[in-house]
């Protein structure tokens, strides 16, 4: 009998680690600007289905060979997001941008509006489907790579639809040469830039007006929270420590940090938390957190 008891005791406890706890959901959405209908992942806390509040949001973009599933995917740790998003009662969006779309309104290609399809079209399908905040105090935003880049991007370039950004790892200079790369790894990712921003060396000279690391008087004018991490193995390291010190000399707060890693998920998964920390301090300050 006491066997019987405590393999039932066992089950429920089972069950409770299984019935409780984040859930996601894949979301399609279409886009007008590109006339195609992407995916994105929604993680949603487990409070969210306790209750009717409206919840604060989190856009995390991926990066420029991936895809929206990869921070549920790529990660050591596949609960991560869950995780967070019941830490701190925060909806997770992951949307969809293509490899190497840059998060921009290419200036050469049509079918890449990826600005246009993350700021109205995302943003707008999140809101309308999803108990959220939907105005600039309840959104946050970063990403890794080519997502970090397109989320300090975004924001500096929107800053009426976030309270705060980072990035991590992020291709803040869309100039190859200030890459510490290979030429053979140059040649291999030249067409990817070529095909949404144009010849390289071209004129107008689409990648500088396009780079993060250009935009310090924007970003200066914008007066948003930012977070910048990169790790000290990074091939991107230098742009990172070129845009921090033009915000260093420009004034304009921030909070930068160098940690052990490179360009690796590892790397990600240890940063992703001091974002979501940097982001809970933020978004308690205007008051739209969830106990």
């Amino acid at each position: 009998m006491k066997g019987i008891h405590f393999t039932f005791c066992s089950w429920l406890f089972l069950q409770s680690l299984y019935s409780f706890g984040a859930t996601v959901d894949t979301l399609e959405i279409y886009s007008a600007a590109m006339q195609k209908t992407y995916r994105a992942a929604v993680v949603l806390p487990d409070s969210y289905h306790q209750n009717e509040r409206a919840y604060p949001v989190l856009y995390l973009l991926h990066g420029g060979g991936g895809q929206f599933s990869d921070w549920l995917k790529q990660t050591p740790d596949k609960q991560l997001i869950h995780t967070l998003a019941d830490q701190y009662n925060l909806i997770v969006v992951t949307p969809e941008g293509e490899k190497l779309s840059g998060y921009l309104d290419s200036p050469v290609l049509q079918e890449n509006q990826f600005e246009t399809y993350i700021t109205r079209e995302v943003l707008s399908k999140i809101d309308d489907t999803y108990r959220t905040i939907a105005e600039r105090k309840g959104r946050v935003i970063t990403g890794l790579s080519m997502g970090g880049h397109g989320a300090l991007y975004l924001a500096t370039r929107h800053p009426e639809l976030y309270c705060a950004a980072g990035s991590m790892s992020g291709a803040l200079d869309l100039n190859l040469d200030n890459w510490k790369i290979t030429s053979e790894f140059a040649q291999q990712i030249t067409p990817g830039f070529e095909r949404i921003l144009g010849p390289m060396g071209g004129q107008p000279d689409h990648y500088a007006t396009h780079s993060v690391v250009n935009m310090v008087e924007r970003i200066k004018e914008n007066k948003m929270p930012l977070m910048i991490d990169c790790g000290v193995d990074d091939f991107l390291l230098e742009t990172n420590r070129e845009l921090h010190r033009r915000l260093v000399y420009a004034k304009v707060p921030h909070v930068y940090t160098e940690m052990p890693g490179g360009h690796t998920w590892e790397y990600w998964e240890n940063s992703l938390p001091y974002h979501v920390l940097f982001f809970h301090k933020i978004l308690t300050a205007q008051g739209v957190t969830i106990p």
